[in-house]
């Protein structure tokens, strides 16, 4: 069962992501969850909030989806497999937090963006951990480069996504595994 606050949240992500923060109200989540406006303040000190706890929320579940997978792994060929298949379903499934992600960064607080961005890094970090146990010549600092362009390549399913879900599953894990190991990376 679903909480009442993640209900806000997802409420509030779909909304944000098809109309943009700045033209969503706290009552229009309030009305699109089948509440009042000012039930909201139960749960989030605002709109802010709610736009800082979604962003922080799913950064969290990266991260965590990502450890608990690269850590459940054979080795660091299933745990590339691993990591690359989370983010992909992350992606497929969650497209409305992908666009807030992308759109509405510049509205968060100065903390929420450095909580984010913490939460961030550690995530891309595990993917660097693993290319560089695969490859050990391969720099941090292009293995970083490599995961991110795979991120922005996963990361376009909102704006791409014009096949079936699950072909564009294949589609996106063939295309990550062999961007991110690319001959030239």
């Amino acid at each position: 069962m679903v909480s009442r606050r993640d209900q806000i949240l997802d409420t509030a992500a779909g909304l944000f992501a098809a109309r943009g923060y700045h033209g969503v109200s706290v009552h229009d989540i309030g009305e699109a969850c089948g509440i009042s406006g000012p039930a909201i303040y139960k749960h989030f000190t605002g709109k802010e909030d709610l736009l800082a706890q979604s962003l922080t929320s799913i950064s969290e579940q990266l991260l965590a989806g990502g450890r608990q997978r690269r850590s459940e792994a054979t080795g660091p060929e299933a745990a590339l497999d691993a990591l690359i298949a989370w983010h992909v379903e992350f992606a497929l499934t969650h497209p409305a937090l992908i666009v807030v992600q992308d759109r509405e960064w510049a509205n968060l607080s100065i903390d929420a963006q450095q909580t984010v961005r913490e939460l961030q890094l550690s995530y891309i970090d595990a993917w660097v951990d693993t290319l560089r146990e695969l490859r050990p010549n391969l720099d941090r600092a292009t293995a970083r480069a490599a995961t991110q362009a795979v991120f922005g390549l996963i990361n376009s399913t909102p704006h791409s996504a014009r096949i079936s879900p699950e072909a564009m599953s294949e589609l996106l894990v063939s295309m990550a595994r062999a961007g991110v190991l690319a001959t030239g990376v």
